[in-house]
């Protein structure tokens, strides 16, 4: 039978790079000489930590680092913001969240929109990904022309298409 899985993954290696540009940008910015700032990836969640001394110039090592990741084609609704914490000496720190997989309210979400489709297809959720079988592989490219149409609030990529 034709499957294919419904994931919502960011390649961490792409966000590693872009981390990367934004030190190479901030070292040469001169809105950022004489602070202390740093932009480090969490090695268990994957999220990225921003932080720097004066809480004004979080909006802009925020959207250093946001620019980057929108040039390494990553897609920005998989990055959730945190709100920054700015201690009273004016420190500033911010968390940039990034989403692996689909979460449960989300892929219940994703399963609905394909049993509304009535097609003769399955929706199963297996590790934060969705497994969509189905006897006709036209009903498949059916089901990912719709989930492409519609929006979920995460990016969705349709991977393992088999016959």
């Amino acid at each position: 039978m034709p499957s294919f899985d419904v994931v919502s993954e960011v390649d961490r290696m792409e966000v590693k790079n872009a981390v990367d540009q934004s030190l190479r940008e901030l070292s040469s910015r001169f809105d950022f000489k004489g602070l202390t700032t740093s932009i480090e990836i969490d090695a268990k969640t994957g999220s990225i930590l921003l932080s720097v001394d004066d809480g004004a110039q979080m909006k802009a090592l925020r959207e250093i680092v946001i620019g980057k990741l929108a040039k390494r084609n990553i897609d920005l609704r998989n990055i959730e913001q945190k709100d920054p914490d700015i201690s009273p000496l004016g420190h500033s720190r911010q968390e940039l969240v990034i989403k692996q997989g689909l979460d449960g309210d989300k892929a219940k979400e994703i399963n609905k929109a394909i049993k509304a489709l009535n097609l003769k297809v399955q929706a199963s959720l297996q590790d934060r990904q969705i497994r969509v079988t189905g006897g006709k592989r036209d009903d498949l490219q059916k089901v990912i022309a719709a989930l492409r149409a519609g929006d979920y609030g995460v990016a969705l990529a349709f991977k393992n298409f088999r016959d």
